[in-house]
């Protein structure tokens, strides 16, 4: 399987590019600086330079060509604006996920949050409004999409070792934490899970081993 994966040096990103590299898929990360081709090149996936703020449709659909699957993990990251959680959050994913319909790649994974898909609650932080109603609009471009997608919103991100313990169940869920590590070995699992399709999962810490959760809803026919 050749996965191509927006925001390509993220934490996220790069536990997936070695979980697909290690199992012998191709991962291909969408990077904006050269200097991040090195760590890629050592979680054992291909860099390629493409900043999504400033590229367009046929430029990234070029870049997806003969592709099986698309991520995007792509964020603003801590420390940006307000502008900039539309440009990434928003913005970039819209543009993913048409070139992906122009490239004729059907399964798109795409990264939210949890609290997505409502309003931002009343008195939240100006930066913090502005991520989840990125979050929010990203998710309602996608699922107006003909494509094989599914939306993950995980919980409170931590740098914890993984458990491989999960609790994956369409909204709502409890508020709750999950390790990069996990989100990234339920991404390679749903990748490998077409049954799970117009699905809206969110994700924290569990019981439950990851394959087994998606396994459950791939029987449920979600």
């Amino acid at each position: 399987m050749r996965v191509v994966i927006a925001g390509g040096h993220g934490k996220i990103a790069l536990r997936l590019e070695r979980l697909l590299a290690g199992r012998g898929d191709e991962a291909v990360g969408l990077v904006r600086r050269a200097e991040h081709e090195p760590d890629l090149r050592a979680a054992g996936a291909t860099a390629v330079l493409c900043d999504l703020e400033k590229a367009g449709a046929d430029e990234v659909a070029a870049h997806l060509a003969g592709a099986d699957a698309v991520v995007f993990a792509a964020g603003a990251g801590p420390g940006s604006g307000v502008a900039r959680k539309d440009t990434v959050d928003r913005a970039a994913s819209a543009l993913l996920a048409e070139a992906a319909e122009r490239a004729g790649v059907r399964r798109f994974v795409q990264v939210s949050s949890m609290g997505a898909g409502s309003p931002p609650a009343a008195g939240s932080d100006e930066v913090w409004a502005a991520y989840i109603t990125a979050k929010t609009r990203a998710e309602e471009d996608l699922r107006a999409r003909d494509l094989d997608w599914v939306i993950l919103r995980p919980g409170a991100l931590t740098d914890d070792p993984g458990t491989g313990r999960v609790t994956l169940a369409v909204p709502p869920l409890p508020f709750g934490r999950v390790t990069r590590d996990d989100v990234a070995a339920v991404i390679a699992e749903l990748l490998d899970a077409p049954g799970v399709t117009g699905a809206v999962l969110e994700l924290v810490g569990g019981e439950a081993s990851v394959a087994d959760a998606v396994r459950n809803l791939s029987a449920a026919g979600r």
